[in-house]
């Protein structure tokens, strides 16, 4: 069996990828008034503070910051995703593995975290967030995808509406890389 290692650290600041099972799916923006439910219920009984997100159709990317004193971000998630998966028709096609531990075939088991280290590190991960629907080629321009916490940080003035019109944003970000 793997082990896993994540770094819990109380009141940290943490970069997430969290995919779908089927990546050709696009369960996540089909159905973002039931992703929002999920998360804002899960942000009602275990709070978090959102830096950043962004949903599209196959995966999310998100930045959190948990209270002081409390480092459990993977309850959260289990939470977010079974409550989605619960909203929806048990229509997906499950593995015998599935079955058997009595598991819906949405969301891949696991997600990818990164411990964000400093404001530098921070700065980098939400341009990450911001400019990954231009990346997959679901809009030419940052402004033009509406499942983003970027419009809220433009009515903030921390981003021109105009942002990420040329970036080239690099790094490990949890995704795959090609086919």
């Amino acid at each position: 069996m793997s082990q896993y290692r994540r770094a819990f650290v109380p009141g940290g600041c943490w970069f997430f990828t969290v995919n779908l099972l089927d990546r050709r799916r696009t369960l996540l923006t089909d159905e973002i008034p039931i992703l929002r439910e999920a998360i804002g219920a899960t942000r009602k009984s275990h709070p978090f503070e959102i830096g950043a997100f962004v949903v599209l159709p196959d995966h999310l990317h998100a930045i959190w910051r948990l209270p002081e004193g409390d480092a459990d971000f993977s309850v959260r998630w289990r939470l977010i995703k079974t409550r989605f998966a619960k909203a929806l028709p048990a229509d997906e096609r499950l593995s015998a593995v599935r079955v058997a531990r009595a598991e819906r075939g949405i969301w891949q088991r696991r997600f990818w975290e990164h411990l964000i280290r400093d404001e530098a590190d921070y700065a980098r991960h939400v341009e990450y967030c911001y400019y990954n629907p231009v990346k997959h080629g679901h809009v030419s321009r940052v402004c033009d995808w509406p499942y983003s916490s970027f419009h809220r940080d433009v009515r903030a003035g921390l981003f021109p509406e105009d942002w990420g019109g040329d970036a080239k944003i690099a790094g490990d970000f949890g995704e795959r890389v090609g086919p």
